[in-house]
């Protein structure tokens, strides 16, 4: 039965991670290379203009005018010339980069997908509330928390070439702590759900399962600040931030629905539900 499980959640997650890399292919890859450009193009622009100030109070005007002549009339053949092989490079370079984002794309939602949909759900199935369904999206909804969301309270994604106060190796066990703590945090709201919902009804119920994750804020508040610097304007630094949150709000929303699906599709060509292992045993 555990291979049954993984199975299927490797299947999400292939579904997924393939859905979540061509949209990095197609839309985020774009927009992040352009980030890229803008944040080269204005480091050089500050390097040429100190090395140009300092090379016109130096060289005369009839020498600049000279070697630009010069140089124009030399160098121009050779720009035409390679023209043809540079966009056929750049193209090249740009199947293959969309072909990478893609695979890895494909890896990480079967790595997710085996390690939460597979192992995971497995042993988590039986206290997760509601019908099968819901099951799989609120597993999703954990593992957006976990991975994702309650990292970026401390660490949000930042915009290419940001320069970020806190160094790799202060942010790396920070990520890791505020993941464990996602997670922990996930695992009290069910748990309080379940003895409250039993005890106090619903509201109560819901209530008990949203304090964990106001706790997790609170962990954040504490969580030693990360400033970023970037040559980007706020806009396009937010709109970059909005872009990864939701490639990352997609990636665990098709997984979760993938998941259901293929669980669905098992359940009907079973002739015992997988679902059924946590029922009552039937009587004598």
């Amino acid at each position: 039965m555990f291979a049954e499980y993984l199975t299927r959640g490797v299947k999400a997650g292939l579904v997924a991670g393939l859905v979540f890399g061509l949209f990095m292919a197609v839309v985020a890859n774009p927009l992040v290379a352009y980030a890229d450009e803008l944040n080269h193009a204005a480091v050089e622009e500050s390097g040429h203009g100190h090395e140009a100030e300092s090379a016109h109070s130096h060289d005369s005007e009839g020498a600049h005018s000279h070697e630009t002549d010069g140089a124009h009339s030399h160098d121009s053949g050779d720009s035409h010339a390679g023209e043809g092989g540079g966009h056929h490079d750049t193209a090249v370079s740009m199947a293959v980069t969309k072909a990478v984002s893609v695979a890895a794309g494909g890896l990480w939602g079967v790595v997710l997908g085996g390690a939460f949909f597979g192992v995971a759900f497995f042993f988590l199935e039986p206290a997760i509330p509601g019908p099968d369904a819901t099951r799989s999206y609120l597993m999703g909804l954990a593992g957006f928390v976990t991975v994702s969301g309650a990292p970026w309270l401390v660490l949000p994604p930042a915009a290419p070439g940001a320069e970020q106060s806190l160094s790799v190796a202060t942010r790396l066990p920070l990520y890791a702590g505020m993941m464990l703590a996602g997670a922990l945090a996930c695992l009290s709201a069910g748990y309080a759900y379940a003895r409250l919902r039993e005890s106090s009804g619903l509201v109560a119920a819901v209530v008990g399962a949203v304090v964990p994750f106001g706790l997790l804020a609170a962990v954040a508040v504490v969580a030693p600040e990360n400033a970023v610097h970037g040559a980007l304007s706020p806009t396009l630094e937010t709109g970059l931030a909005g872009l990864f949150a939701f490639g990352q709000l997609l990636l665990w929303l098709v997984l979760a629905a993938a998941h259901a699906q293929f669980r669905s599709s098992g359940e009907s060509e079973s002739a015992t539900p997988i679902a059924g292992r946590d029922a009552a045993p039937a009587a004598d």
